[in-house]
C-alpha cells in the first residue's frame, strides 16, 4: 500500500505525519535494506521491528551497528542498544534515531506472518519467470 498526501504545502504533510493513525506511522518507519537483504527479499525497504540488527548512516553515531531495542511509532523514532548518552545526573538514555537515517543489515526471523506475504511473492515471480522460459526444441 502506497501512503498517499494530498496536498504539496510542507506544512500540510508535516500535518499529516503527525496525526496520522498508528498503522500508517508504521509504514513510515521504513528503513532501506542492505544489498544483500535486497536480492533475497526484492524489495527495497521494510518496517522496522524490535531485534533487527541495523546500521546508522546518518549523524553522530554514523557506522554503528545494533539490534534495535524499541520502535517509537508515535515519535517516529528508534532506539538501539549501544547508542546511549549521558544526562546531567549521570543516568544513561538511548538516543532517538529516525528510520531514514538506518539500513537494516539483518532481520528478526523468528516471526514466520512478517514473511508470509514475501515468500509467496517470489515463489510466484519464480514460477511466472518459469513459465516465460523456452522449453526444449523451442526456438525462443
Amino acid at each position: 500500500m502506497q501512503i498517499q498526501i494530498q496536498s504539496s504545502k510542507p506544512s500540510k504533510q508535516r500535518l499529516f505525519q503527525r496525526e496520522a493513525p498508528l498503522h500508517i506511522k508504521r509504514k513510515m518507519l521504513n528503513s532501506t535494506l542492505s544489498k544483500e537483504l535486497r536480492k533475497e527479499l526484492g524489495k527495497r525497504s521494510f518496517p522496522l521491528r524490535t531485534q533487527d540488527t541495523v546500521k546508522i548512516m546518518r549523524g553522530k553515531f554514523k557506522g554503528k551497528t545494533g539490534k534495535v531495542v524499541e520502535v517509537n511509532y508515535e515519535k517516529g523514532t528508534v532506539y538501539i542498544e549501544k547508542i546511549t548518552r549521558k544526562k546531567s545526573d549521570g543516568t544513561e538514555v538511548f538516543v532517538p534515531i529516525h528510520a531514514s537515517n538506518l539500513m537494516i543489515v539483518d532481520l528478526y526471523r523468528e516471526d514466520k506472518r512478517r514473511f508470509k506475504r514475501i515468500k509467496a511473492k517470489l515463489a510466484h515471480s519464480a514460477k511466472t519467470e518459469k513459465a516465460k522460459e523456452p522449453k526444449k526444441g523451442e526456438v525462443a
